[in-house]
């Protein structure tokens, strides 16, 4: 099932809502408390390589940069999507 969403910033999204089911997917989602440089791959599990590629250029700043922060609360958004929970 393919779940469509918008985040605050703007940002549109579609995820399969297996993938957020997936074990592991939830087990690289544990993993990144020990080891957040695995957070980019978290992301490219649940979005694609070209949604990240889309969603880096949705936060960059004008100087170039895709602030760390802004992924992170991307992704919180997208997955506190209601639709995700029913």
């Amino acid at each position: 099932m393919i779940i469509s969403g918008k985040t605050k910033s703007g940002f549109k999204y579609q995820i399969q809502k297996e993938q957020v089911e997936n074990y592991e997917f939830m087990e690289l989602i544990g993993e990144v408390e020990e080891n957040p440089a695995i957070f980019p791959k978290v992301f490219k599990m649940l979005l694609g390589k070209e949604q990240v590629s889309k969603l880096k250029d949705h936060v960059r700043t004008e100087d170039g940069y895709v602030p760390a922060e802004s992924m992170i609360e991307e992704f919180k958004e997208i997955m506190n999507n209601p639709k995700l929970k029913k």
